[in-house]
């Protein structure tokens, strides 16, 4: 699947380019954190990446074929969306798309949603659940699948300090157990705690792309290093 190779990427919108022209190399390791100003184009670029956005100029290539990276990837949106059914059924959905039996699905739902702590919950009807609960089902719905990829537009958005400590645990063990994140977030902290590389993103294009370590020490561009200071980025 990787490495996946970027080049002149554009997507746009009734004209408006949101994202573009885009030339990035990513690699099949860790958890890159995507950040920038709000309106830099970071949904506009996962949603490129993944698919999602219409690549209207460029190339995206994937070390296998396109059809076969989208199996092996999934999508977390900032706002999940629920199925009106069940937290089981919400869990069981993407695998019996897949071809699993049944009872098969069942007990590897029940397992999932002991891992995010719904285990309680699977009787329950989705939407009514909180906004953390909701974003444990959504990510326990992408992870389910043994994805190689996950993609997450700003995942804790609007999460108390509890929920946004549980979904990081969750994507630090998908991490650990070898699954690709690639993430928006405007939370400084969460980036440091969750990246291993970065990609900072202004007026649609990628300004910089590094390790995170020496990004976060010294950033490359006067408009990162602007950013991370909490300045207005121009």
């Amino acid at each position: 699947m990787f490495p996946l190779s970027v080049k002149g990427a554009k997507t746009s919108r009734r004209g408006k380019v949101l994202v573009g022209p885009v030339d990035l190399e990513l690699d099949g390791q860790g958890t890159c954190v995507v950040i920038g100003p709000n309106g830099a184009g970071k949904t506009s670029l996962l949603r490129l990446l993944h698919g999602a956005a219409r690549l209207n100029s460029g190339q995206i290539n994937w070390a296998c074929s396109t059809e076969a990276a989208h199996h092996d990837q999934t999508f977390v949106f900032q706002r999940p969306v629920m199925l009106r059914r069940s937290v089981e059924d919400n869990l069981i959905y993407p695998l019996r798309m897949r071809g699993m039996a049944r009872k098969q699905a069942k007990a590897l739902a029940a397992d999932w949603a002991e891992r995010v702590g719904l285990q309680d919950m699977l009787r329950r009807p989705a939407p009514v659940l909180s906004g953390g609960e909701q974003q444990k089902l959504a990510l326990a719905r992408a992870l389910i699948v043994a994805p190689k990829l996950v993609f997450l537009d700003e995942p804790c958005a609007s999460l108390d300090g509890r929920a946004m400590r549980e979904i990081e645990e969750i994507l630090q063990e998908a991490r650990a157990g070898g699954t690709r994140l690639i993430l928006s977030t405007h939370d400084m902290g969460q980036a440091k705690r969750l990246a291993d590389t970065v990609v900072f993103m202004f007026q649609g294009q990628v300004h910089e792309h590094s390790p995170a370590e020496p990004f976060f020490a010294q950033p490359e561009t006067s408009r990162a290093a602007a950013f991370l200071r909490g300045d207005i980025v121009e």
